[in-house]
């Protein structure tokens, strides 16, 4: 399982995401893009020192530069939307209660759970090139899928922020926002699958499968519950709104075709009365 290479690993994106104990909320934000990024050049980095990436050297780096990628163009929006847009900081304090002192034990706590988190989401890589898999097809669709997954994201990041501006009184609804009502979400999970795809020709054991499918589960998870709080937040805010409520009742939240509407029946069903 290659575990004290995955403390290597563990180890920068602790250091990377270690931005949470300014704002807890930065653990799964900020500082996840940041670890996501330093943690694939560990990788990389590790890979070459035991020479593990002779003949697909190229495909590793390419892989790198997705993570980074991704981690830039994450860490980047999300830090520029915070300084730039005070309606956003206002209701990121309303929804995390950044201004509540949490204890240190429970930040402690969430520091080490999310870096382990990134540890795993980083580990088909790590897996595919220890393990000495040259294979090419399939980290190849894996990386189409992921990029797939980036330009997702960026595209309904970007039609969101311009809707907000035409429309600050209502959610984003044109563009990839008629498919679904989090396609940014949808973007992040589109990205994971890539990444767990790329590694799948390289897994050899168990306990590397196991590793790499609890990322993956994990991720859906947490994206579904993001989307979950999101919709919360857009129902005490928009609940009253017909043309929410019509544009909500219709529009999958997160998965195109899916018939699924809303994860927050019962509050849905009481603004309606």
């Amino acid at each position: 399982m290659y575990w004290p290479l995955l403390g290597i690993i563990f180890a920068v994106c602790a250091v990377l995401c270690a931005v949470g104990f300014k704002k807890f909320v930065y653990f799964l934000s900020i500082g996840y893009g940041f670890a996501i990024a330093g943690g694939s050049v560990a990788v990389l980095i590790i890979c070459l020192a035991n020479n593990a990436t002779s003949g697909v050297l190229w495909l590793a780096i390419l892989q790198t530069a997705l993570f980074i990628a991704y981690g830039a163009r994450l860490s980047g929006f999300l830090l520029a939307r915070e300084l730039k847009n005070a309606a956003y900081r206002k209701t990121l304090k309303e929804a995390t209660g950044n201004d509540k002192k949490m204890p240190v034990f429970v930040l402690i706590t969430i520091w080490l759970v999310v870096s382990a988190l990134y540890t795993a989401q980083l580990s088909p890589m790590l897996f595919r090139y220890m393990n000495g898999a040259k294979d090419i097809a399939v980290p190849l669709i894996g990386i189409a899928i992921s990029v797939f997954g980036i330009i997702l994201e960026s595209v309904a990041d970007r039609q969101k922020s311009e809707q907000k501006k035409e429309r600050p009184d209502m959610v984003a609804t044109k563009g990839l926002y008629r498919i679904v009502r989090c396609p940014n979400y949808l973007g992040e999970i589109i990205f994971w699958i890539g990444v767990f795809v790329s590694g799948t020709t390289g897994f050899n054991s168990a306990g590397q499968w196991i590793m790499a499918v609890i990322a993956l589960v994990c991720i859906i998870f947490i994206m579904f519950n993001g989307a979950q709080r999101l919709e919360k937040r857009q129902m005490g805010r928009y609940g009253s709104n017909s043309e929410y409520n019509d544009y909500a009742d219709k529009t999958p939240i997160i998965i195109p075709l899916l018939p699924v509407y809303h994860l927050n029946r019962k509050e849905s069903a009481e603004k309606k009365k």
